[in-house]
């Protein structure tokens, strides 16, 4: 994929699922949509009661035998879009693989200028939010 067809989307101070669901959206038409700095996604509520509810979710499976829980950031994200599209039929399969998330910026991206989602952005929170790299980082990822 060249990235004069593809859609670059900075992650930076968006909401997660808002962003999730126009990014998702935008997959069903035909867009094909990276998004980088998946780290620095926004989470909204409290730090400490979410991390609660990732660490319940966590212990669901058994050693070795699944199902396996995504802990990186970019996986996440990925994982939040992917809830929001009809991965069951073929449009959904389809509008998934258009998809790339990425933590921080790829060399192939860096001289791509980044589209900013108004509507996702972390401004209009008036609630307690945090980073999803704190998160992930809380529940088992580790920064190379």
């Amino acid at each position: 994929m060249s990235s004069d067809e593809i859609t670059v989307i900075d992650g930076s101070n968006h909401v997660m699922g808002r962003l999730a669901s126009i990014v998702a959206k935008r997959l069903l038409q035909g867009e094909k949509i990276a998004v980088v700095n998946a780290e620095n996604v926004v989470v909204s509520g409290n730090f400490y009661s979410v991390l609660r509810e990732w660490n319940e979710f966590l212990e669901v499976g058994k050693y070795g035998k699944g199902p396996f829980h995504s802990r990186r950031p970019d996986t996440i994200l990925r994982h939040v879009v992917r809830g929001m599209l009809p991965r069951d039929k073929f449009k959904g399969r389809n509008a998934f693989r258009r998809l790339k998330v990425y933590i921080s910026v790829p060399e192939a991206f860096k001289n791509v200028k980044f589209e900013v989602v108004e509507e996702a952005k972390a401004d209009k929170l008036k609630g307690p939010y945090f980073r999803l790299g704190e998160l992930a980082s809380r529940i088992g990822w580790r920064v190379k």
